[in-house]
C-alpha cells in the first residue's frame, strides 16, 4: 500500500494529464498549403484555398510517420464560424 502523499501525487498528475487532453485544440488557418512550414504528428492546420465545397475548409493533419518525416492527410471539414482572412 502506498503512502497517502504518493497516492495524492499520482491522482494530481492524472488529473492534470486529463485536463490537458480535454482542452479543445485550436487549429491554425493558412491561405495556401505551401504556407505550412513544418507539420508535426497530430497537428491540424486549416487551409482556406477554395478547393473544398462552400461551407467547408481543407484540414491538413500530420497523420503518420515515415522514414522521410510526417505524412500529411487531407480532408474537407465543416467551416466553424465566419471566414477568416
Amino acid at each position: 500500500m502506498l503512502p497517502l502523499c504518493v497516492r495524492l501525487c499520482h491522482v494530481t498528475a492524472l488529473a492534470l494529464a486529463l485536463a490537458a487532453l480535454a482542452r479543445p485544440a485550436h487549429a491554425q488557418y493558412v491561405g495556401r498549403e505551401q504556407d505550412i512550414v513544418s507539420l508535426r504528428l497530430g497537428q491540424r492546420v486549416l487551409v482556406d484555398d477554395g478547393t473544398c465545397p462552400a461551407g467547408e475548409v481543407k484540414e491538413v493533419s500530420g497523420a503518420k510517420m515515415s522514414p522521410t518525416g510526417v505524412v500529411p492527410a487531407r480532408k474537407c471539414v465543416p467551416r466553424l464560424g465566419p471566414k477568416k482572412k
